[in-house]
């Protein structure tokens, strides 16, 4: 099959979403476009700021929600379960299920004064439902951190040219931003003059690679890149986080061009087969596929995004179906660019003379998901980037990357601070440099330890906060006597889907050759918080009836 046929359906069905089904959620929601937005009430010059235009936010917003998530999960679910039934979940979930869990995460928030979703929760679970996921999702948020830190470390190792692009952005960004709020140029021109230093950055790395001196680099550029979220989490967003996002997202949308402009100059076929197998040592299709390809169509991750950084910094509301629909949905046009540079950028098993490393299992096992990507990548682009395709997709990955650092360790400042300062009242814990250091600490922990062991519980983890918040928004809904079946559709699915996996990995865990306890029993202690929030759901729905009938 052609690839470009495969990318032109995908994005067809994309875009049909966007402008056919998300302006429906919007009025089911109920978004008051004329309300003020808390960045606007609140404005503190740090964390609740106006963007000065929506595009600044959007490039924040998508480039904390891509991490590298968009990419692993397809590059991992190709190889075991083919390329058709993760296309048809990205197309399919995405419009019907993430970017109508991102939006209405979004929108709750504004509705609540900023609120973190998670603080949301208490006004229809009450105050039991919000600690426990308040507390699930401050554990979540320190794993994500503490892994994103390890893994950009041993990527900063192993590929010494991506170095300078990484921390030469931040500087760039400082330069933006300064452009953009205080010398007041057009965020055109800011825009152009960033993205123009950033190559030039991407250029020198390529000449200019560097090494740390020291034993075991991983560990140290580990280290240097959790200083470097702590600090980040506590500047004020105009000074580096919104010209950093925005030009990160440059960068992404820039790299998604140039690989979909090479599709079509060098018109690839489908290599891999479109279904590899129902069954295999990764699990069955149903439920392990669903919760591998997590952020490409759902993922929990982006409700504490949409709560966290980016309901504190829209600028209007009409700003928020673009922002919070339509960054999921160029989420998952970015999964499908993984998914074709893998099945046709790379050969399936075996490949003709002198295209021996280009075997999409050889790389992968060689050199794991981030080299099958940017290797696919490159043997895309390279009738126009060259030698230099591999490395811009590396860099895509390690952009998205130090963004989602930056925001991950803000948003778990958020939480920390919403629930251990003001619901159970730590008077330490109500300050922001006190909540970053710890942490540092928790995260640093964690990043330096055995972060690994459990690490594959994540993703099933994750798909459970999507499956709750479309919960918490269906019980909002209800109580507003609003439709809810846009949301309560999916929820149902995602816990149906969420518990089978977990179900199947405790068994896994459990008659491994070497049984791994610990997996096991955070996968049982997921379930029974899964079970206990539905409970919660469920008394709450029955309530609300019985009110509306009084």
């Amino acid at each position: 099959m052609s690839a470009i046929l495969l990318a032109v359906v995908a994005m067809g069905l994309l875009v049909t979403g966007y402008f056919v089904y998300s302006p429906r959620v919007e009025k089911w929601v109920g978004l008051d476009s004329n309300a003020k937005t808390p960045a606007e009430e609140i404005n503190d010059g740090v964390d609740f700021v106006p963007a000065k235009h929506w595009t600044v936010l959007f490039g924040h917003h998508f480039a904390s929600i891509a991490g590298a998530a968009p990419i692993i999960g397809p590059v991992i679910a190709c190889l075991f379960w083919g390329w058709l039934p993760a296309v048809i979940w990205i197309v399919v979930g995405g419009v019907l299920f993430g970017a109508v869990h991102d939006f209405t995460a979004l929108t709750l928030s504004l509705k609540h004064k900023g609120q973190s979703i998670t603080s949301v929760t208490e006004t229809v679970l009450g105050r039991k439902g919000k600690i426990l996921f308040s507390l699930f999702a401050f554990l979540m948020l320190l794993l994500i951190v503490a892994v994103f830190a390890a893994s950009a470390g041993k990527t900063l190792e192993t590929t010494p040219q991506v170095v300078v692009p990484t921390f030469g952005l931040i500087f760039v960004a400082l330069i933006v931003g300064y452009m953009m709020y205080y010398a007041r140029l057009s965020i055109f021109l800011c825009s152009g003059i960033g993205l123009v230093l950033l190559f030039g950055l991407i250029v020198a790395g390529y000449y200019f690679p560097v090494e740390l001196p020291v034993k075991d680099a991983a560990r140290w550029w580990t280290v240097i890149l959790l200083l470097y979220g702590l600090i980040a989490s506590v500047t004020p967003v105009t000074l580096l986080l919104q010209p950093r996002d925005h030009l990160a997202a440059g960068v992404l949308l820039a790299g998604m061009i140039c690989g979909f402009v090479g599709l079509v100059i060098t018109n690839p076929s489908m290599q891999a087969p479109a279904i590899v197998a129902f069954s295999g040592k990764q699990g069955w299709l149903w439920p392990m596929l669903f919760v591998t390809i997590a952020c490409g169509a759902i993922s929990g991750f982006h409700s504490l995004v949409s709560s966290g950084t980016t309901s504190k910094q829209l600028p209007k509301m009409s700003d928020a179906r673009p922002i919070g629909y339509g960054a999921m949905l160029m989420e998952s046009a970015l999964s499908v660019l993984a998914v074709i540079a893998v099945t046709a950028g790379l050969y399936w098993k075996t490949a003709p003379d002198g295209a021996t490393d280009l075997v999409y299992q050889e790389v992968f096992t060689k050199g794991g998901w981030i080299k099958a990507f940017g290797t696919g990548y490159g043997e895309i682009t390279k009738s126009f980037l060259g030698a230099l395709g591999a490395l811009i997709g590396i860099t895509m990955l390690k952009t998205f990357i130090m963004t989602t650092l930056d925001s991950a360790t803000r948003i778990t400042r958020y939480i920390c601070n919403e629930l251990f300062g003001d619901t159970f009242g730590i008077p330490a814990m109500k300050n922001k440099y006190a909540a970053t250091l710890i942490i540092g600490i928790l995260a640093g922990a964690l990043a330096l330890g055995n972060w690994k062991a459990i690490w594959p519980i994540f993703g099933s983890a994750n798909q459970l906060i999507a499956s709750l918040v479309l919960i918490v928004a269906s019980l909002y809904l209800i109580k507003k006597g609003k439709n809810c079946l846009f949301t309560a559709i999916p929820a149902l699915i995602m816990l149906v889907t969420t518990m089978g996996a977990m179900i199947y990995k405790t068994y896994t865990f459990l008659t491994a050759d070497q049984p791994k306890i610990l997996l096991a029993a955070i996968a049982v202690l997921l379930m029974i918080m899964a079970v206990f929030l539905s409970i919660q759901s469920v008394m709450a729905i029955w309530a609300a009836k019985k009110v509306s009938a009084e």
